[in-house]
């Protein structure tokens, strides 16, 4: 895919990288883990099927598809002013790239370039229960549906913090970018067949 096929260009910036090499949120929420200053890097690597060179999930087959995991900075703000919580630091969310200015939910599905890097939006980067401890109490159920997208990275480059350009097949609002995706709701009705 050329990036200069898709058709919606976008001005965003980039607000937070991560390239962690071990996992930080293992077993049980931990209150010594969760105190511990977030990492944070000023560039990441990125290669083809492989993911964010120095990442815990680099070259690992299981993650091929969700090497690169990206989140709307929006995500985390609206969550803080739902909870009546401080400012929130997005990277404790543990996603690689954190954008502003991108409405990251409706990347599900499709090809995407942030700075010329070919992504494929995947699954929904579902929030864990750690996040009660290193965000604020709520936060694992208040992040359900704008948790970020995993993505595999189809090209590679370099992402640097500051202003970045993203491409998208589809038209993205910035305006919609804290908001979550939730699931439609089934009816109990339709959930239980009815017995004769």
């Amino acid at each position: 895919m050329e990036t200069d096929d898709l058709p919606y260009r976008y001005d965003v910036e980039v607000v937070g990288l991560l390239a962690s090499p071990e996992h930080r949120y293992d077993g049980r929420p931990d209150d010594a883990v969760a105190a511990r200053p977030v990492e944070r890097v000023d560039r990441i690597e990125v290669r083809a099927g492989l993911g964010v060179v120095g990442d815990r999930y680099f070259g690992k087959p299981a993650h091929r598809d969700a090497s690169v995991t990206v989140l709307a900075a929006e995500a985390v703000e609206a969550l803080a002013a739902e909870l009546g919580a401080g400012p929130l630091d997005p990277l404790a969310t543990r996603r690689n790239v954190v954008l502003r200015g991108a409405e990251v939910e409706a990347l599900r599905g499709v090809e995407f370039s942030l700075d010329g890097i070919v992504l494929a939006g995947g699954r929904p980067a579902h929030p864990c229960a750690w996040l009660d401890r290193v965000l604020a109490p709520g936060a694992h159920r208040g992040m359900r549906g704008r948790g970020g997208v995993r993505c595999a990275p189809r090209s590679d480059g370099v992402l640097r913090l500051g202003p970045a350009v993203l491409r998208s097949p589809v038209q993205l609002d910035a305006a919609r970018a804290g908001l979550a995706i939730r699931p439609p709701v089934r009816p109990a009705s339709a959930a239980q067949p009815r017995r004769a």
